[in-house]
């Protein structure tokens, strides 16, 4: 294990994913060096995203979630229901995920060192860029999940999380979590100094990696998060060739319509559905369990995110379920990677969709409304209505403002229009764990039942909305989040 102490801050966790020896097998004087190449410098960016699933734990934690009494107990799907910390560290825990996110940011360090190194940096900047984006984006998800969400008014004064520049080069490095404005003003130098230097050119299969496409979409969410509503929209409409959302939607309504489970399973997280701007592989359980975790979607779930809607028609979404409670929409599915060719052992793994056209929706109708475009708020809705409205109508279906504050039961067209964006969007993302996020943005309280009716509530503020940093990470120096 000759590199330990280049990966202090991961090696804290990374104990306990599986995958490690590989990773620490190698010389630490000879990391960036032997990346000599383009190409090997891009092979190691294949390693640069996230390879862990936070959707279990994002699910369980929403108002997608209910206790229905029976069915699959996993440590990852119970404590986050009930907000307490989770009390397992293997694949689907927020320690897992805090693991992979700094070994994803040590792959980004390694390679911009790399790039840095080399006796002709030109031939390598569509590497730069690509490390730089991932980076941010890595760390811009630790710390949407371990500090408090992004508020102008405490962001400099929230405790953030490490942002890593360098590879590591100590044992047990000391680190400060800065603050929230100190992470997110890191990542926007990132992005911004990333996206003009990404070359989709340079990709084999462009969908896993951060192409332009999937670049700009990041760049929507994070300045929605940040509620720069300019440029959200900016990045939006350049997100798509001559800013045409409607060919890389998902033809949920056409073409999904008529597929049966096991092909929907097949397609959803395909490269090929233009749709799918950044896809990850991650070893997770979600893929056999999505339906039959204990804490998950039922009917009485269902019919509130996938039921009536603004439009007056009804969703195309298909709905299938196991027994009586176990309730799902065929979409992330499971493919098991044997140990080797003969083993009856091997490992879970799940294709995650991390951004689509969908979102790039959403946010940029959801920015529009705060800077008044209602016209544009009203287009984009109409267009994600019509790929998701069976027999979809213009006439009939068509959302209007008389509409959604009548639906909504307001006399205000802006909390209307805001209602109808995140209904569609908890439709759209349902089993996906975006819903979390627009629960944190807004503060929505989260009301859980057991299943004898005892309740847990979170309201705005609760420290418990904050995920706890691994223990572990207390020998770094850092202050673990208040309980």
């Amino acid at each position: 294990m000759k590199n330990f102490t280049r990966v202090s801050l991961i090696s804290l966790g990374l104990l306990a994913m599986s995958s490690c020896s590989k990773y620490l097998d190698q010389s630490p004087d000879s990391t960036w060096t032997e990346l000599n190449t383009p190409q090997k410098v891009s092979q190691l960016l294949g390693t640069a995203y996230p390879q862990a699933n936070y959707i279990v734990f994002c699910e369980a934690m929403s108002d997608n979630a209910t206790d229905k009494g029976a069915g699959v107990i996993e440590r990852t799907n119970e404590d986050p229901y009930f907000f307490n910390d989770v009390n397992d560290i293997n694949q689907d825990s927020p320690e897992w995920y805090w693991t992979a996110c700094y070994k994803a940011i040590a792959a980004c360090n390694n390679a911009l060192k790399a790039c840095e190194n080399a006796t002709d940096t030109t031939q390598y900047q569509a590497q730069k860029g690509e490390a730089l984006v991932a980076r941010a984006y890595a760390h811009f998800m630790l710390v949407t999940f371990f500090s408090r969400f992004y508020n102008a008014a405490t962001a400099a004064t929230d405790p953030g999380i490490p942002y890593v520049t360098e590879p590591e080069t100590v044992v047990f490095k000391q680190y400060d979590r800065g603050t929230v404005a100190d992470v997110y003003d890191n990542i926007e130098r990132d992005l911004l100094a990333g996206i003009p230097l990404i070359n989709d050119e340079k990709y084999d299969v462009p969908h896993y990696h951060f192409n332009k496409s999937a670049a700009y979409a990041f760049a929507t969410r994070f300045y929605l998060f940040k509620k720069d509503y300019a440029k959200v929209v900016e990045f939006a409409n350049k997100t798509f060739p001559n800013n045409d959302l409607a060919s890389y939607m998902r033809p949920w309504n056409t073409t999904y319509r008529t597929m049966t489970p096991s092909v929907l399973w097949e397609t959803y997280s395909r490269a090929t559905e233009k749709c799918n701007l950044l896809l990850v592989e991650t070893q997770s359980l979600y893929g056999r369990y999505v339906a039959q975790y204990r804490f998950g979607m039922d009917y009485a779930i269902e019919s509130v995110a996938l039921g009536r809607n603004v439009t007056g028609g009804s969703y195309t979404y298909p709905i299938y379920y196991y027994g009586t409670r176990d309730y799902f929409v065929p979409k992330l599915t499971e493919y098991f990677v044997k140990a080797s060719v003969n083993a009856t052992i091997g490992d879970p793994y799940v294709m995650v969709p991390l951004f689509t056209t969908e979102e790039v929706l959403f946010n940029r109708a959801e920015a529009n409304l705060y800077l008044g475009n209602t016209n544009d708020v009203l287009d984009d809705l109409n267009l994600f209505a019509s790929k998701r409205i069976v027999n979809y109508d213009a006439t009939t279906h068509a959302v209007t403002i008389a509409k959604a504050e009548t639906f909504y039961s307001t006399s205000s067209s802006s909390n209307a229009l805001l209602n109808t964006i995140l209904s569609f969007k908890r439709a759209e993302f349902i089993q996906e764990g975006h819903r979390w996020f627009d629960i944190q943005r807004y503060g929505i309280t989260v009301n859980h039942y057991d299943i004898n009716g005892a309740k847990t509530s979170i309201i705005a503020g609760d420290n418990r909305r904050v995920l706890q940093l691994p223990l572990s990470a207390q020998t770094a120096g850092l202050a673990l989040n208040p309980r």
